[in-house]
């Protein structure tokens, strides 16, 4: 399975980083924020929230 095949659940905010725990794995992924200027907040990740990641590389090219 691919970590773009499972759902996760805001786990926490610790700084720039976003705590993430696989629905079906229980696999602990750490998201860390490429923009620091747009700080993680706990309204936009409430714990609990339900996330499924997607792959960049398959995003339509210009």
């Amino acid at each position: 399975m691919s970590v773009f095949d499972e759902k996760y659940r805001v786990v926490g905010i610790e700084g720039n980083r976003l705590l993430l725990r696989g629905i079906h794995s229980g696999a602990v992924l750490t998201i860390l924020n490429s923009a620091p200027e747009n700080p993680l907040s706990h309204e936009d990740y409430p714990i609990g929230k339900l996330i499924a990641l997607s792959d960049p590389a398959g995003a339509p090219r210009n």
